[in-house]
């Protein structure tokens, strides 16, 4: 029988993979193929990527298959491994971002004649275009989305791998994973990264089988920086190693056994917050590049080099501040807590644009997701759908002391101040009550900001 060509994307995993399963299904046998394409990803991500390859190659090796890796447009080698292969039809998972739905458009431009192209909504709770208001637009606020996705009901059980899967035999021409260049070379800054993580399907599962502990307390605990009370699933989500439908039902069935709803009621929160990030960016994909709320495009922001490099480097002189950006650099993640105190630093005190944020961010976390990415930080800034008040100004002083109290996660993360002279941290780089005074009025410049249209 002809093969068919299963397009693995952010769906790096073999368990509740609906487009495998459907090749499976199909009685043919599967070729699965691998395609870096041309969006930008940095460079955190791009080690846990290639890491994430390794695994998912290795677990279909042990079923009899290798990963054909390839690079370039995916239309392109896609025509050409349908052309050398004969392959009979494509399966893939849909991906929301800007140039994934236009590289997909091209996908399908190109080959849905030649073959049966099939693709399915399989990273989210919800298809971002089902969830709609009564007046058929999209939902600006996170509570009334929450609520509507909510009312659907309870998500499809999560289902196993396949039992019996037929991979084609084939002499098809793959790259080795080296040639992909993924991992940094000159310097090696990755060591913290391996130090922290280990990528791939069988590691997120079990993180899964980890939250149990985690929903015991995690309503009490999630903004605690000092505390291993969160999950940490967010890369394994993020490359779909595991499926948000694992993460829900674990959710659900360690809540009956705790007799705890509040934890795991926060901890599906938060899983619907993901949805609604690619959601706003489903519906309103310049929300990476441009400022939903559009009298922000007036805003008057500073362009100190000096303050910006400081912030990179964890070097401002707010313990809680530089405790979060140095975590950052060297374990490509960061409490969500402390990316929230970060980012409120940058874009008010600083009076630094949020896209600057945003993408260091995107360059140094391993679960860099531009959905999540971009709302976050437009929310933030003020500037985006279900917006912080522009008057929320987060005071990293009392942030440090109100989820930090004894001071443990700073001084993990900065060690000179556990030293009995403290002459290698710097003096803060700006006072923060002049600094709250100087953004409060540059807000008020454009006090429009309740009132304004949503840019398309």
């Amino acid at each position: 029988m002809r093969p068919v060509l299963l397009w693995f994307r952010r769906n790096l995993r073999l368990s509740d993979n609906a487009a495998l399963i459907a090749a499976a299904e199909s009685g043919r046998p599967i070729i699965p193929v691998y395609i870096l394409d041309d969006q930008d990803i940095g460079g955190a991500s791009r080690w846990w990527l290639h890491h994430s390859l390794v695994s998912l190659d290795s677990d279909l090796q042990q079923m009899g298959s290798s990963l054909v890796l390839r690079s370039g447009s995916p239309d392109e080698e896609l025509s050409k491994l349908a052309r050398q292969s004969g392959a009979s039809a494509l399966y893939f998972a849909k991906r929301y971002e800007p140039l994934s739905r236009r590289l997909e458009a091209k996908v399908l431009s190109s080959l849905q004649a030649p073959l049966d192209v099939n693709a399915f909504d399989d990273s989210l709770l919800h298809r971002p275009e089902r969830l709609l208001t009564g007046s058929g637009t999209p939902y600006r606020v996170f509570t009334p989305f929450w609520k509507a996705a909510s009312a659907v009901g309870d998500m499809p059980a999560p289902r196993p791998v396949p039992k019996s899967i037929e991979f084609a035999s084939h002499s098809l021409e793959s790259l080795r994973l080296p040639h992909l260049n993924l991992l940094p070379t000159e310097p090696d800054w990755a060591q913290g990264l391996r130090d922290t993580w280990v990528a791939g399907e069988s590691s997120g599962l079990d993180r899964i089988d980890d939250v149990e502990s985690v929903v015991r307390d995690y309503d009490q605990h999630r903004d605690r920086p000092d505390l291993d009370a969160t999950s940490r699933l967010s890369p394994h989500l993020h490359f779909g190693e595991i499926s948000v439908r694992q993460v829900w039902h674990a959710t659900n069935q360690f809540s009956i056994r705790l007799r705890n709803a509040s934890g795991a009621m926060a901890l599906l929160r938060q899983l619907y917050w993901r949805d609604f990030s690619t959601y706003l960016l489903f519906h309103f994909p310049s929300l990476p590049d441009k400022p939903l709320r559009t009298e922000f495009e007036q805003f008057p922001w500073s362009g100190n080099d000096s303050h910006l490099h400081a912030w990179q480097r964890g070097m401002t002189g707010y313990p809680i501040v530089d405790a979060g950006m140095r975590q950052l650099r060297q374990t490509g993640w960061m409490h969500n807590r402390v990316r929230m105190i970060v980012a409120s630093f940058l874009v008010k005190d600083l009076l630094i644009p949020w896209q600057t944020g945003a993408a260091w961010f995107l360059d140094n976390l391993v679960d860099a997701d531009l959905a999540s990415n971009s709302a976050s930080w437009q929310w933030v800034a003020g500037s985006g759908t279900d917006a912080a008040p522009y008057f929320r100004i987060f005071n990293p002083t009392l942030q440090g002391r109100k989820f930090d109290p004894h001071g443990q996660y700073v001084r993990q993360w900065i060690p000179e101040l556990a030293e009995t002279t403290k002459s290698e941290y710097p003096m803060p780089i700006v006072d923060h009550g002049m600094a709250r005074q100087r953004a409060l009025e540059a807000y008020r410049s454009i006090r429009g900001i309740r009132t304004s249209k949503l840019a398309p």
